[in-house]
């Protein structure tokens, strides 16, 4: 692009153009954080083990030609792979001299491995004052739970979340994806930019610190508030809503329909276009304190009701009528939607080992700085051979300088 510095080899126009991350981090929070910061601009360097790298490239099937995993292709898009054996004494030191060229180090190793290698943010910032260093755990770098080791299911179940998704009658259950970890991945992506912020005006950098204990209360919301206020635990209610009525998934003619009665003006159009005008004026159904106290009865009337129609009779009929509505769709239906095509959020990259991929894009759209277009998740050491030269080439210089 004309006018438009380069460094690293990407535009400066990205908003995070400029910034090098060093990526340590492995399955699903610290790679989805990086991601982010790379769909920003940055240029972000996966650091990984030799041989195996990344646990996450292993995780499946489905596994695509070059025997990597789809769910690795997830978390890794425009990222560049380089390979060091931090066990040695040379791939520590190339560690070490590629973090003086970076910005930023995100890492999720478990407690005391990073000082282990000498790539604690105590030991960098000595001759790197300005690194900002993010360190992504399962229960925190203090207390009693420091050393225990985790994964999003085992944080969510001790977070409380797994406790309220399901329904009564079914044990607690999973959410169907990594939301915990990818909601950690955000938290850690929002501490990195403050700090880079806050690094503008000082020159200087900090340790990020991001549990995914701490994301799990933080995401409780009002089911946190539900008892540290009033003394109410929250129980599993499947897709319905705790204070709000009609508010849940019901079972149409040939699928699931969501309906979001989430006030008293919604009520009526609901009622209205489902031609029982009369529940609207049903003195057990007029407001939503009196919704929720006969929750069964109004339930029982409409899950009768939308048993008559298919799902999009329902869908048009509700949004003809002002009400939020949706489909609940198969993962296979959800990019056959028309607005999820309009999105345009699916990209194509090509991968030098599995070929042509469909990825799911960053959600970000800036109107000045756009979000940068996606590379391919690399192959493993892709770009060792690249990275290193420059970094060897830099401490030879530094050598010769005395």
């Amino acid at each position: 692009m004309p006018g438009v510095a380069l460094r690293y080899g990407r535009p400066a126009l990205a908003p995070l153009s400029g910034v090098r991350v060093a990526d340590f981090t492995r399955i699903v929070a610290g790679p989805y954080c990086a991601m982010i910061l790379a769909d920003l601009g940055a240029e972000v360097l996966k650091i990984e083990r030799p041989g195996a790298g990344d646990d996450a490239r292993h995780f499946g099937p489905p596994f695509l030609p070059g025997g990597d995993s789809a769910y690795f292709m997830a978390f890794n898009r425009s990222k560049k792979s380089v390979v060091l054996d931090l066990a040695s004494e040379e791939g520590r030191r190339d560690a070490s001299d590629l973090v003086r060229t970076c910005d930023v180090v995100v890492e999720n190793f478990r407690r005391g491995y990073m000082e282990s290698v000498g790539l604690d943010h105590e030991t960098l910032s000595r001759d790197h004052p300005g690194l900002i260093s993010c360190s992504i755990s399962s229960y925190g770098e203090t207390g009693p739970y420091r050393d225990h080791g985790g994964y999003d299911v085992m944080v969510s179940a001790l977070g409380g979340m797994m406790s309220i998704n399901g329904t009564p009658d079914q044990p607690p259950a999973k959410t169907g994806v990594a939301v915990l970890d990818a909601a950690s991945g955000l938290y850690a992506v929002s501490g990195i930019l403050a700090a880079l912020r806050e690094r503008d005006r000082t020159g200087l950098g900090q340790k990020v610190d991001v549990s995914l204990l701490g994301v799990q209360l933080a995401q409780l919301l009002n089911a946190a508030t539900a008892w540290l206020l009033a003394g109410e635990v929250m129980e599993r209610q499947g897709t319905a809503h705790p204070s709000i009525v009609p508010y849940q998934a019901f079972a149409a003619a040939d699928g699931w329909v969501l309906v979001g009665g989430a006030n008293d003006r919604l009520y009526q159009r609901i009622c209205g276009a489902m031609g029982r005008p009369d529940l609207a004026d049903d003195p057990r159904f007029r407001t939503n304190a009196d919704r929720v106290a006969h929750r069964e009865e109004l339930l029982a009337i409409l899950s009768e009701l939308f048993l008559q129609q298919p799902v999009s009779e329902w869908v048009a009929r509700l949004n003809e009528a002002g009400v939020p509505v949706a489909p609940v769709n198969r993962i296979d239906q959800v990019f056959e939607d028309p607005q999820v095509r309009h999105l345009g959020q699916v990209q194509e990259v090509q991968h030098p080992a599995a070929g042509l991929l469909r990825l799911v894009g960053s959600p970000l759209h800036l109107s000045r700085t756009p979000v940068e277009p996606p590379t391919p998740p690399p192959c493993l050491g892709q770009h060792t051979e690249e990275v290193l030269s420059e970094v060897r080439a830099r401490r030879q210089a530094d050598a010769d300088r005395g």
